[in-house]
């Protein structure tokens, strides 16, 4: 989530930063993706540029978080300071499964047999996300933005730790067959893995264009991949996806604005956090024990209102947006927040709170250049390895997207996507931009909050 400082020496686009999380990520895995990218920018290509390439190249180092079988969501602010947002998470199909949803998990304990059903893949829209974002903001030739990742997969690389740790868990399914050695082993950290049937994918995308996957030879391939596993996708799925462009929401702190995506993503109950916090008129860190505890202590009651209201946070484009455009008011976080008591908590019940999915995928990167332009970027196939099906002809993994609606609706209707706690954002002031984003489902709205509260951005926000 914090920026890495890195300088790009002797290239047009000049980097100010570039960071590359990861809910399984380590200091080789971001080595790596830098490698993917540092090319990218050389030739001159742009901040989105930039993100595409270090995408591919993490739907590779980091297969069981993110890959163009998911779905993703920019926030891209362009030099003028102009923010827009680029939604291509996964869409239901037209022929999901009415009971599906019966056997979404009712607790929190931990089960992986419901979550490898076939009917829980999403279209995915990875691919027309990156067309749309490079479209509007891309540079370099569509082409070049895969050749990195397309020469790391086609020759290999040793597996980052963190990969190679999920590896025995896919031993019996279909993912298992990239993993294999030429005696039949599973494959470790620290040995060499290629993805060739997938760098014959990318290369085909690069060459043909992004309809290829969703209307051309991949489209086919993959189609009847999925549905040989049992997935519902159909090629009219693929044929009618599209990219969702729309202005980003924001609300004011201090001297800065924060910009966001609106819902489905998790947006909204970011900025009902901080706006909640931001009541308490902090006017710096907390020092003593006793700030500490309150402190935190409304925090975390702050946390607890904000997760009893995901329930409203839905594809506005199959219900209405109107509650949630109340969760960004500020009229609406005092109201919550007269609701915190200082010396006490409540039964969940208090808080609206019902209890939600927590998947453990997600990537997240985030591109600060010279010019001012900022991309803030998260993708996610949605659990380890997602649906755990492999399409054997195209070499992508497949999503399990789907699995975001439990406990928040009985019901979807095709080409609904589900809701997110993705908050890819930028924070700007006149002087300062602050590009941020996490990985990791529920835990990305209260980790970026906290990160905003502390002021990491050298004292960005003063509460």
């Amino acid at each position: 989530m914090a920026n890495k400082h890195m300088g790009i020496p002797r290239t047009p686009l000049k980097l100010n930063s570039l960071c590359a999380s990861n809910t399984h990520d380590n200091n080789n895995t971001r080595v790596i993706t830098m490698n993917c990218f540092r090319d990218i920018l050389r030739k001159g290509g742009s901040a989105v540029d930039a993100a595409i390439a270090a995408l591919l190249c993490t739907s590779i180092i980091n297969p069981q978080s993110a890959g163009i079988g998911g779905g993703v969501i920019f926030t891209v602010m362009d030099s003028s300071g102009k923010v827009k947002i680029i939604n291509s998470r996964e869409t239901v199909p037209r022929k999901v499964n009415s009971d599906l949803f019966k056997s979404c998990r009712k607790t929190t304990e931990w089960s992986k047999e419901w979550l490898e059903d076939r009917g829980w893949i999403g279209v995915p829209g990875e691919i027309r996300g990156y067309e749309a974002a490079h479209r509007l903001y891309g540079k370099l030739p569509w082409a070049d933005l895969f050749q990195p990742t397309i020469k790391l997969a086609r020759e290999g690389f040793p597996i980052p730790y963190y990969q190679g740790q999920h590896i025995p868990r896919i031993n019996n399914t279909s993912i298992r067959e990239l993993y294999l050695d030429k005696n039949g082993n599973l494959l470790k950290t620290g040995d060499t893995v290629k993805f060739e049937k997938l760098a014959d994918t990318l290369e085909t995308i690069a060459n043909e264009g992004p309809d290829v996957f969703y209307n051309g030879t991949i489209a086919k391939n993959l189609i009847s991949d999925i549905q040989d596993a049992g997935g519902k996708l159909t090629l009219e799925d693929l044929a009618s996806y599209q990219a969702n462009v729309t202005d980003a929401w924001n609300i004011s702190l201090g001297e800065y604005k924060l910009y966001f995506p609106p819902p489905p993503s998790g947006g909204a109950i970011l900025s009902l956090i901080l706006n909640i916090m931001k009541g308490y008129k902090m006017n710096s860190e907390p020092k003593t024990t006793d700030e500490k505890i309150l402190f935190y202590h409304r925090y975390i009651e702050a946390l607890k209102f904000a997760n009893g209201l995901k329930k409203y946070i839905r594809d506005p484009n199959f219900s209405s947006d109107k509650m949630a455009k109340n969760l960004i008011e500020d009229s609406f976080a005092d109201s919550k927040r007269s609701l915190i008591s200082s010396d006490k908590t409540h039964d969940p019940q208090y808080y609206g709170d019902t209890s939600h999915m927590d998947s453990i995928g997600t990537t997240h990167v985030s591109v600060l250049a010279e010019d001012g332009s900022a991309v803030s970027v998260t993708s996610s196939i949605n659990d380890e390895f997602g649906s755990r099906v492999l399409s054997p002809s195209t070499g992508i993994i497949l999503n399990n997207q789907l699995t975001d609606f439990c406990n928040r609706t009985n019901s979807v209707s095709p080409g609904e996507r589900p809701p997110s706690n993705m908050a890819p954002s930028v924070l700007k002031s006149p002087s300062k931009t602050l590009v941020i984003g996490g990985s990791g489902s529920e835990m990305i709205p209260p980790a970026v909050a906290s990160v905003r509260m502390h002021g990491t951005h050298k004292g960005a926000i003063t509460y």
